[in-house]
């Protein structure tokens, strides 16, 4: 555990998160949530976390394993087709990371979603965080649309709206 990581995680609040995401921002995100939905039968969540506190901080939790904590967390992989989405920021470690259940990441591999959550961070080295993250849910959605195509209108098995945490 390096006592820089540790560091950028203290002084990284909850507030940062908020600033850089500000409620006009996670309206534009799960507008492209809903968006993205409405041509495949996937499931796509947005979780951006300012940074690590506790337990996950003092493990030297990496931002991967904290993804799939999350993603088992909020239930992601309990969807219909399993073929549920997280998209993971960490800010104070500046990674992105992409979750997918079974269904769809037996497709799309690790490479795929690794081109995308490569796209978002240079977007986010610019400072460009809601169109990075926009971006990023529209190349997700493309590969769910492309795998799941939607069938109608099926339910929404998820909530759309960004989580800040």
């Amino acid at each position: 555990m390096g006592i820089r990581r540790i560091g950028r995680h203290l002084l990284l609040h909850r507030w940062q998160a908020r600033r850089i995401f500000p409620s006009k921002t996670l309206a534009a995100i799960e507008q492209a949530i809903k968006k993205g939905e409405a041509t495949h039968s996937g499931q796509v969540r947005f979780v951006v976390e300012g940074a690590l506190d506790g337990a996950p901080l003092f493990r030297d939790q990496p931002a991967r394993e904290r993804a799939l904590d999350i993603f088992s967390q909020l239930r992601i992989w309990d969807t219909a087709h399993n073929n549920g989405v997280l998209v993971y920021l960490l800010l104070a470690d500046h990674n992105v990371e992409i979750i997918a259940d079974r269904g769809i990441d037996a497709k799309v591999g690790a490479d795929g979603w690794e081109k995308i959550c490569a796209g978002m961070e240079a977007d986010f080295r610019a400072r460009h965080f809601e169109s990075g993250v926009i971006r990023g849910i529209e190349a997700v959605s493309r590969q769910l649309a492309k795998y799941f195509p939607a069938q109608g209108r099926g339910p929404n098995e998820l909530p759309d709206a960004p989580l800040v945490i």
